[in-house]
C-alpha cells in the first residue's frame, strides 16, 4: 500500500504536538491522529512504526521547540539575568504548550537522541548559563537536576491549580527564581571522599 498523499512523519509529528495540547499527552492515540486527518489508523503506519515511535517523535520535535525558545531569551545575558530568562521561558511554554511540555518530560532511550540537534543545543545553553556561577562537573548535572526539578514541579502544581493561597503565583515565581540564584551562586563544595 502506498504513503498518502500529503502525509509525512514531519506532518504527523506536527498534528500530534497540536493535538496533545488540545486534549493531552497522556490521549494521543493513533486513531486520534488519524481521524484528525481523515484516514484510516492503518495509514500512518507508512510514516511512524508505533504509538511509541510517534510519542518519542513528538517528545523531539516539542524538546527542539523549548530549548529554541529559551535559547532566544537568554542570548546575550549571564548570570541571574539569564537564569531569570531561562527560567520564564521554560514556564511560559510548559503553561501555553501543555501537552508539548508532557511530551518533553517522558524518558526517551539515549541511543535515539545521543546525537540529535535539539539534545546538542539544549546541553549548550543550559550548562552555558550554568558556567556562568563558576560550576563544573560533577555540580553542573547535580545544578541541571535542581533546576529541572525546581521548574517542573512548579509548573505542574500552577497548571494544576495547585497554589491556592492568595499570593500572586507569580510574585512567588519570581522568589523561588531569586532563591535558585542565591543557591546557584552559593553552590556547596563536594567534600572530599578522599581517604
Amino acid at each position: 500500500m502506498a504513503p498518502r498523499a500529503g502525509l509525512t512523519a514531519e506532518r504527523l509529528t506536527e498534528a500530534a504536538a497540536d493535538l496533545a495540547d488540545e486534549i493531552g499527552f497522556e490521549n494521543i492515540t493513533l486513531a486520534a491522529l488519524a481521524k484528525r486527518f481523515g484516514v484510516k489508523d492503518a495509514s500512518l503506519y507508512s510514516h511512524v512504526r508505533s504509538l511509541q515511535d510517534l510519542r518519542t517523535r513528538l517528545a523531539l520535535f516539542a524538546g527542539g521547540e523549548m530549548i529554541d525558545r529559551i535559547a532566544v531569551a537568554v542570548a546575550g545575558r549571564a548570570g541571574k539575568d539569564a537564569l531569570v530568562a531561562f527560567a520564564g521561558a521554560y514556564r511560559a511554554y510548559a503553561l501555553e504548550r501543555p501537552g508539548r511540555y508532557a511530551a518533553t518530560q517522558i524518558r526517551i532511550d539515549q541511543s535515539l537522541i545521543a546525537g540529535t540537534p535539539a539534545l546538542h543545543r539544549t546541553v549548550e545553553i543550559t550548562y552555558g548559563m550554568l558556567r556562568a556561577y563558576g560550576l563544573a562537573e560533577p555540580d553542573l548535572t547535580d545544578a541541571v537536576r535542581l533546576l529541572r526539578a525546581a521548574f517542573h514541579g512548579y509548573c505542574a502544581l500552577e497548571s494544576a491549580g495547585g497554589f491556592g493561597a492568595p499570593r500572586d503565583v507569580q510574585k512567588s515565581w519570581d522568589r523561588a527564581v531569586d532563591a535558585l540564584h542565591v543557591a546557584l551562586e552559593n553552590w556547596p563544595q563536594e567534600e572530599s571522599t578522599d581517604d
